[in-house]
């Protein structure tokens, strides 16, 4: 796990190779809606894509985490099937609703069922290369899913020259990254993270709190800003240290965001002392947020070493399947 943290540049390299290789059909249908819908380290990368995507995409970008689909599905809707496996359940059961809409389809997985689906219908999709978790593999799919958007018209291929750059980027502050990692984990370790980031950097977040479960065993929770300042924020209103919060910024944040951010580190500075703020770096969005999810990779690797717990462990998601299994 470690390794693959550290040599992301060289998997953006690589996804952008399985991209530029891939062999996508022509669409005669025009697209009206996009919906993504996997789960797990496929899911987030979905959540990532519709926020990079949603000042340029022609359409809406929309997500999908479960068995069904929304009631507007239909020919004009291109449905994107992610799954690093190939055989997630619940994005399979959606493939079979997507395929009952008449919707165009593209898969993008490693194989598994959602593959021999995709060649046997012949369906646009783009394979994967095997490989471990996938939450240690999203930089695969996302590059995939932005070229499958870019594939049908519905954004620029300027995202490849935005991942080449964020490449070279984690490459070149690798020790600085691990370096900031290190003391955001003894900032977090101990105690129970709350995620702050502002509209647009959601799915770091919820990336973040991910990581934390599945790599650290740790529970966290996220919420985003300025929502939060409507409702979360008068929460705030009991004494704890055991809580320790990390606001994410990005210059390019809208400016009344980050006047947002000092008003409310200021309010929850009165109930914890544990507060940091964490500052993006790169040029682009997909740099930044690239950058960001880097260094929490980071950080929930250093806090499953301080917790004492297997990175790769999850048998309890096993037992669920397993329980699944028997009916």
């Amino acid at each position: 796990m470690k390794d693959l943290i550290v040599g992301f540049g060289n998997q953006l390299r690589h996804a952008l190779e399985i991209g530029a290789n891939a062999s996508l059909k022509q669409n005669n249908k025009e697209i009206h809606n996009v919906m993504i819908t996997g789960l797990g380290g496929s899911g987030i990368g979905g959540t990532i894509v519709s926020e990079l995507t949603a000042q340029e995409c022609t359409v809406p970008v929309c997500t999908n985490k479960g068995y069904d689909l929304p009631g507007y599905i239909n020919e004009n809707t291109l449905v994107i099937c992610s799954s690093f496996s190939g055989n997630t359940e619940e994005t399979l059961e959606a493939f079979e609703k997507a395929k009952a809409k008449n919707a165009e389809i593209a898969c993008v997985s490693s194989g598994g069922k959602l593959i021999e689906l995709a060649k046997a219908q012949n369906l646009n999709y783009i394979q994967l290369a095997p490989g471990d978790s996938p939450r240690a593999m999203m930089g695969y799919s996302i590059t995939q899913l932005l070229y499958v958007l870019n594939h049908y018209g519905l954004i620029s291929d300027g995202f490849k020259n935005e991942l080449n750059k964020t490449a070279s980027l984690i490459d070149k502050l690798q020790e600085e990254i691990q370096a900031d990692a290190e003391k955001m984990t003894n900032h977090l370790f101990g105690k129970i993270p709350i995620i702050y980031a502002c509209d647009g950097y959601k799915g770091m977040a919820v990336r973040f709190t991910q990581q934390l479960a599945e790599n650290s065993k740790m529970l966290s929770w996220h919420n985003i800003i300025p929502e939060m300042n409507h409702n979360e924020l008068v929460g705030w209103r009991t004494k704890n240290e055991n809580l320790a919060v990390v606001f994410f910024r990005n210059e390019t944040d809208h400016k009344r965001n980050q006047k947002r951010i000092e008003i409310n580190s200021e309010v929850v500075s009165k109930y914890t002392s544990s507060v940091m703020e964490y500052w993006s770096k790169g040029d682009s969005m997909i740099e930044k947020t690239f950058y960001l999810i880097n260094v929490c990779d980071h950080v929930s690797f250093n806090l499953s070493k301080r917790n004492n717990v297997i990175v790769e462990e999850i048998e309890v998601i096993n037992y669920l399947k397993g329980e699944l299994a028997k009916f």
